[in-house]
């Protein structure tokens, strides 16, 4: 666990370029971290605040995120189904979400437009905050 996995997957939307890694931690305890809007600032290096329809993310939610630097932009969820989320971020597709079960644990990962891959290693940051926030619910 804690080994970072870059490359390209066909995904629900196609080929992206998928950043992800396995945690010792309950896939339902890392999807609730991912869908809780209240939590994004604890593991998005690029979100520093959320202001959202609800605090448990669907496919309806929409809202506002705050970036470093203080720039409110809109957002809207697109999909919300099986463990996996995507959205829109100023009217632009973002990364997707997801979270799958494995033994002892699970995998939790980004899906990036492969034009986007320069934020791969942001997404790889997210990953080590996510799992740091894991293991701090599991000790």
């Amino acid at each position: 666990m804690g080994h970072t996995e870059i490359g390209l997957e066909r995904t629900p939307d196609g080929r992206r370029l998928v950043v992800a890694r396995e945690i010792a931690a309950p896939p339902d305890d890392a999807w609730e971290l991912l869908t809780d809007t209240e939590r994004w600032s604890e593991w998005g290096p690029s979100v520093r605040a959320v202001d959202a329809s609800q605090r448990v993310i669907d496919g309806e939610t929409t809202g506002r995120v705050r970036l470093p630097g203080g720039l409110w932009l809109p957002f809207e969820i697109t999909s919300c189904v099986d463990r996996r989320w995507t959205w829109r971020v100023a009217r632009i597709p973002a990364t997707g979400h997801f979270v799958e079960e494995r033994p002892g644990g699970c995998r939790v990962g980004f899906e990036l437009a492969i034009l986007a891959s320069g934020y791969a290693p942001v997404c790889a940051r997210a990953l080590g905050h996510i799992e740091e926030r894991l293991a701090g619910e599991t000790s």
